[in-house]
């Protein structure tokens, strides 16, 4: 069971915005996800991550799409979680 995090599109017709979520890779993007990470508003340029679950969800192997991964870049949880990798070897 390989899982991402990646965006689940909801919103209106053109008025995008996404649900940051753990998914399993092989499902469809609207399918039923394993955690509900956050929110994206892409209109706005506004998000919101919890980023103890992030992180807790990259230490169990889950990998981000590229925009999930410039997301987490930016509030930190990727440089978080790269620096508990090196701690722990």
């Amino acid at each position: 069971m390989a899982l991402k995090i990646r965006l689940k599109r909801t919103g209106r017709r053109s008025q995008p915005s996404y649900r940051i979520v753990v998914i399993e890779e092989s499902r469809p993007r609207d399918s039923r996800v394993v955690a509900d990470l956050g929110w994206y508003d892409v209109l706005h340029g506004e998000y919101e991550l919890d980023t103890a679950e992030a992180l807790l969800w990259l230490e169990r192997g889950a990998q981000p799409t590229d925009t999930a991964r410039h997301l987490l870049s930016k509030k930190g949880v990727l440089a978080e979680f790269h620096k508990s990798k090196v701690a722990k070897t």
